[in-house]
Order: structure tokens, then C-alpha cells, then sequence
């Protein structure tokens, strides 16, 4: 009689373990170790927030052509769509005029940039960036946003930090419990996978690179 081959790592587990160095690196950049502890001052919390519109733009902005793709399509929830939120937000940190002069740094132009060429070309490998970025939106950027409240004033769950916060999604644990269970189901093989997985570590590189350019551009006073 056969052995019963082991049940196969579910998919969701395996992208989590295969980036968690990546995802390590960029939590503890310099920029959000120093963003977090509250050691940067309020300016350089807009400027990153600047840098977060051109990447949701990115990834946004593709949502209505991917809606119907059988890959990148059932990941596509409204209620986790972030542009208004973070455009109040702008609007409360720069004014009615924050649009003037916004400026991508280069490593955000990038980023987005491949955020925009997977949507166009590679509906699998957005998949990766809708994953790092939402979910991590949904778990570690509520530290972000308790951090916000307390050092810089903004009212709980108010205007500055609406971007981390999601109104419809009223349990978040049961939220994130079943996009992990669109990833087990992605419909891909396992080749297709494994490339998900490499662009979810450079996904978290390009990250990476965005809180790099940011700490050269707000680095502490000795």
C-alpha cells in the first residue's frame, strides 16, 4: 500500500515564510524604526505618506482593468481601496493645495512603476504587491497609526491617519482569513508560484529602498 504523500504547504504560508527576511529588513529600516519611535517630526510623516499615494495610485488604478481577470480579479475588494483615505489625509497634513509640486522620490517612481508594468502585463505578480501591501496595510500599519495618534495628535482613527484605517472591514481577522485563502487558491502552478513569491521579496525591496531614500532625506540631528 502507497504512503499518503504530506499534505502540501498551503500557498499563503509558503509566501509568507519565503519573504520573511524581506519583510523583516523593511519593517526595521531606519526610517520606521526612527518613525516609530517617535523620534521624526511631523514633516517626514507627510512625506512618507506622499510616497504611499504614488504606489496605491499605482496599484489602484488598476483595479478596473483587472476586475474581471480570473488571477488578480478575486483580490480586488472595494473595501480595501485607500486613495480617498489618503488623499483626506494629504489634504489635512499639506492643505487643499498638497497636490502642488508632489513629487515622487526616484525609488517610489520604481516602485509604482512596477506595481503598474505587473498590472499591464502580469496579473500574478500584482497579486504580490496587492498582498504586501494591503495586508501589511491591515496588520503593521495599525502600530503605524497608534504611533501618529500619540506623537503627532492626530484624533483616533481621524483625519492624518485614515489611510490605515478600514471602515468596512468590521473584522479584520476573518478579512485577512479569507484573502489568505484566495492565495492558497490562486489558480497558477507551482512554477508560477515560485515567481510570485520571488516578486513578493522584491516587492519588499522596493519598499526597502523607499524608507532608504527617506532616511537619507530625514536623517537625525547627532
Amino acid at each position: 500500500m502507497p504512503t499518503p504523500s504530506a499534505p502540501s504547504t498551503p500557498f499563503s504560508t509558503a509566501i509568507r515564510t519565503a519573504s520573511h527576511a524581506q519583510h523583516t529588513e523593511a519593517e526595521n529600516s531606519s526610517f520606521m524604526s526612527d518613525l516609530l519611535g517617535g523620534r521624526l517630526g511631523v514633516t517626514a510623516y507627510r512625506r512618507y505618506t506622499e510616497q504611499l499615494w504614488f504606489v496605491y495610485r499605482a496599484l489602484e488604478d488598476a483595479t478596473e482593468a483587472l476586475a474581471g481577470d480570473p488571477v488578480a480579479g478575486p483580490f480586488l475588494r472595494p473595501e480595501l481601496a485607500r486613495i480617498p483615505e489618503l488623499e483626506r489625509d494629504l489634504a489635512h497634513l499639506g492643505g487643499p493645495s498638497w497636490r502642488g509640486g508632489l513629487q515622487p522620490l526616484p525609488a517610489t517612481a520604481a516602485y509604482a512603476a512596477r506595481v503598474t508594468d505587473c498590472a499591464h502585463n502580469w496579473p500574478a505578480g500584482y497579486v504580490a504587491h496587492h498582498y504586501t501591501r494591503y495586508l501589511g496595510d491591515l496588520s503593521g500599519g495599525q502600530i503605524i497609526r497608534g504611533t501618529a495618534e500619540k506623537t503627532w495628535g492626530f484624533a483616533r482613527k481621524g483625519d492624518g491617519v485614515r489611510f490605515y484605517v478600514f471602515e468596512d472591514i468590521t473584522n479584520p481577522a476573518a478579512f485577512k482569513r479569507t484573502y489568505r485563502s484566495l492565495l492558497d487558491a490562486l489558480p497558477v502552478d507551482d512554477v508560477e508560484k515560485q515567481r510570485v513569491i520571488d516578486e513578493c521579496r522584491r516587492a519588499f525591496r522596493l519598499n526597502s529602498a523607499v524608507f532608504q531614500a527617506l532616511s537619507e532625506e530625514f536623517p537625525l540631528s547627532a
